[in-house]
């Protein structure tokens, strides 16, 4: 249907261009620019509406002379990503020698020399001609860039978001031609915003592929000490073990600020005083510390399988069980920290619930504390307003009957206050057994 357009819309602007050139007007010039405005604004409104593998499909379909009056209006932003997508013969006809270029972000491919990984630079598809790689990282990649690498290499490389729907026994498993397939949740710790980033990793032919969506804090850190630390890794599984290894260590950092964060909080639920106003901020930091510690401890779990995944298939050498080993002591003493910090998070929630309800207890005392105080006033405000009161004072000028009368009120008033105060701080009798 979008093909059909768009050829539709190519050959009505020639025909209309042929009929302009073809006949001689007053301002033929603007005539021609005022309709060539026209035709090429409802071309680019179609163009971005439609994404990038469809508009590549079309121009794979159109004949040459279209797709190249197409690819004038492609956009420059847009070029690279449907370098991708078209066909090689039509690439070569649309824009000669130019390959699709990898963004520094998207791709980076690591070899291992001297005992240390070195990135090697790819920004084109010629550059993956002659590496020898053991790790491959794809950050936000495009379909077509993880097609054109998995037919590189032999494979079949996912959009981790969408494996991510599979169930959870699916996540980890060994193809029939050895492919290790894993699929992870690793921790994004970010101020208000923390959030589980799902990561696919799948070994093949001793190459370790990892895909991911976001930049995470855990692979920044693993290829820092890859590059700088000699015999730090010494094959995929190793940078793998590693990344599980950095995960664990991130999620043993961000439980240390919810330490942190609670520990500003108790000190302020223990104070004396706490208004509704603080009481509420306090309740929101606690409810977003609560959340941070589930993710984390959801995180950790999802870790350990994958650990005990690769434990069960038995393609660990022995130093690598070791370490596996270890990284499954370190979750266990972190399930421990974020049981206590649960504990300790529904202490702080009930203890601030508790001082809103001080709080409107008090009010409430207020409130009844004026109650009774009135109700003695409102009574003889009432037999003042009845017929007897003026047979009563008949004789005596109003202005002092009722200025007694009010004086009176208040003395009952007081009266009845100090009387309510005193009860009050009256001790409680304890009652002596035996």
């Amino acid at each position: 249907m979008s093909l059909e357009k768009v050829s539709e819309m190519l050959k009505k602007q020639k025909r209309v261009e042929g009929m302009v050139h073809g006949q001689s007007m007053p301002r033929q010039d603007i005539v021609e620019t005022l309709d060539q405005r026209t035709h090429l604004a409802e071309l680019h409104n179609l163009l971005q509406q439609l994404p990038t593998s469809e508009i590549g499909n079309i121009l794979d379909a159109l004949p040459l002379d279209d797709a190249a009056l197409l690819w004038q209006q492609i956009p420059a932003e847009r070029e690279n990503d449907l370098l991708w997508e078209v066909s090689d013969e039509r690439r070569e006809q649309l824009v000669g020698d130019r390959q699709p270029a990898f963004d520094e972000s998207q791709m980076n491919a690591f070899e291992l020399k001297d005992g240390k990984l070195r990135q090697v630079p790819i920004e084109s598809r010629k550059d993956l001609e002659g590496v020898t790689p053991i790790w491959i990282d794809l950050l936000g990649a495009s379909k077509a860039e993880r097609a054109y690498v998995g037919a590189h290499f032999g494979l079949a490389l996912p959009d981790p978001g969408d494996v991510m729907d599979l169930e959870v026994s699916s996540r980890y498993h060994i193809e029939e031609n050895g492919e290790i397939h894993l699929l992870s949740n690793f921790l994004l710790d970010r101020e208000g915003n923390s959030r589980s980033v799902p990561v696919a990793f799948i070994v093949h032919q001793g190459i370790l592929f990892s895909l991911r969506n976001e930049e995470l804090p855990v692979f920044r850190l693993q290829r820092r000490r890859a590059r700088t630390q000699a015999g730090y890794v010494t094959d995929c599984t190793d940078v793998l073990l590693d990344l599980y290894g950095a995960d664990v260590e991130y999620s043993a950092d961000s439980l240390e600020d919810i330490y942190a964060t609670l520990g500003k909080v108790g000190r302020q639920v223990l104070s004396e005083t706490i208004s509704d106003t603080e009481a509420a901020a306090i309740l929101g930091d606690i409810a977003e510390e609560e959340d941070l510690n589930g993710r984390i401890r959801g995180n950790i779990l999802d870790t350990q399988r994958a650990i005990n995944f690769l434990m069960r298939g038995k393609i660990l050498s022995q130093a690598q069980f070791d370490d596996a080993k270890q990284i499954l002591r370190n979750i266990e003493s972190l399930n421990s920290h974020t049981s206590f910090l649960f504990d300790k998070i529904n202490f702080l929630m009930d203890a601030t619930i508790g001082f809103i309800n001080i709080n409107q207890n008090k009010r409430i005392n207020q409130l009844t504390v004026f109650g009774v105080v009135f109700m003695p006033i409102n009574i003889l405000a009432g037999m003042g307003g009845m017929s007897e009161f003026s047979m009563m004072t008949q004789g005596i000028p109003w202005p002092i009957a009722y200025g007694v009368f009010f004086l009176g009120c208040s003395l009952v008033g007081v009266a009845t206050y100090v009387a309510l105060k005193h009860f009050e701080k009256r001790p409680a009798k304890v009652k002596k057994i035996g």
